[in-house]
């Protein structure tokens, strides 16, 4: 099932499928180690859309819930 980083669970992994968005964001994103065919997992996510921390690897991000909407992940289930 393919969802939004931002529609995961906290502690749920999922691999990176698309970051929907520019060539500014995707570049941005793979500056973070965020990149199609990498194993993310959610760590936390803030009430009201707030930010979304994301660890990819050994790197742990905090990235906005608009942005988490646009990485779009496939997770087991």
């Amino acid at each position: 099932m393919i969802i939004s980083a931002a529609d995961m669970a906290p502690g749920q992994v999922g691999i990176v499928v698309d970051l929907a968005g520019g060539h500014g964001m995707v570049r941005r994103m793979q500056a973070m180690g965020i990149h199609p065919g990498v194993p993310i997992t959610k760590l936390t996510t803030q009430p009201f859309r707030g930010p979304v921390s994301l660890q990819a690897g050994a790197t742990q991000v905090a990235v906005g819930f608009g942005l988490a909407r646009r990485i779009m992940v496939e997770v087991a289930g």
